[in-house]
């Protein structure tokens, strides 16, 4: 599989993406949702996290990781729940949300450019958040005791995680002020520009309601938006999916927040580069 490609997903069960991934749904087990796939060799490694590591630092966690398939709807981390896993993600993609009241807001999607419970892990604060798959996919897991351990040992990594953390954080906060201060217009065509960069695809199969639900939008007022970005030629509306075709134009409707995120994980990556190159 491609970076340009992602898995065919169908709708989940019962007809709306805004009710499958409501947040008492996801209530099974993880090892009923996450199935050990055939080992990877590191030449093959899509997660831009890992890519960056040395080899050095590649054959250090090599031992404890695990590849898996995530499947649409697993709950990889659940608010105020034990961290016990790190996801460096390989395809698909996944939503950070914030959990509260019965009601969700989703504050970061995260592909294959980032890892999911790093933050925690590094001393963040996200005992309110909940990581879902919404594009099924493929993932690196390592068990956190087993990270830390080699985190300990080679500091190097340590500094690529913390580097990846502050991007998200930025992203993350990026996300709540976009919410009240930008219209609907540049919000979703923020969205779907910043989930094209995490799973690395023009395809990407979400719903009406789910854009709805994440995005705390009137559903008719997204639908009316898309229609018009249709209209326009910006993307192509398919069952339970939606194209995007003129990349470019859209990043233009988009509001400065989308430059600002993904300006913030580029210049994460670029600074670990260079720093590499230096030693």
């Amino acid at each position: 599989m491609t970076r340009q490609q992602v898995p065919a997903v169908l709708e989940p069960h019962g007809g709306s993406a805004c009710t499958a991934l409501d947040p008492g749904c996801g209530t099974r087990p993880m090892h009923h949702l996450a199935e050990t796939a055939r080992r990877n060799t590191w030449p093959s490694v899509k997660n831009a996290v890992l890519a960056r590591f040395s080899p050095q630092d590649r054959a250090a966690l090599d031992q404890f990781l695990e590849p898996i398939v995530l499947k649409e709807r697993a709950i990889l981390l659940s608010p105020k729940s034990h961290l016990d896993y790190v996801y460096f993600i390989e395809s698909g993609l996944v939503s950070l949300r914030i959990v509260a009241a019965g009601s969700i807001l989703e504050t970061a999607v995260i592909g294959y450019r980032g890892a999911v419970g790093a933050a925690l892990l590094l001393g963040g604060h996200l005992s309110t958040h909940q990581c879902v798959v919404v594009v099924t996919g493929t993932a690196f897991r390592i068990p956190v005791e087993d990270l830390r351990r080699v985190m300990d040992e080679r500091p190097q990594i340590r500094e690529h995680l913390f580097r990846y953390v502050q991007a998200l954080g930025v992203h993350c906060a990026q996300t709540g002020l976009c919410g009240v201060r930008h219209d609907r217009e540049k919000r979703l065509a923020s969205w779907l520009c910043l989930a094209s960069d995490a799973a690395g695809a023009h395809v990407l199969p979400v719903t009406h309601d789910y854009l709805s639900s994440v995005l705390g939008l009137r559903r008719a007022g997204v639908t009316e938006t898309l229609i018009r970005f249709q209209e326009q030629k910006l993307i192509r509306q398919m069952r339970g999916a939606l194209q995007i075709d003129e990349r470019k134009a859209l990043e233009q409707r988009a509001c400065g927040c989308y430059k600002l995120i993904s300006d913030s994980y580029a210049s994460s990556e670029s600074m670990i580069a260079r720093k590499e190159r230096s030693t």
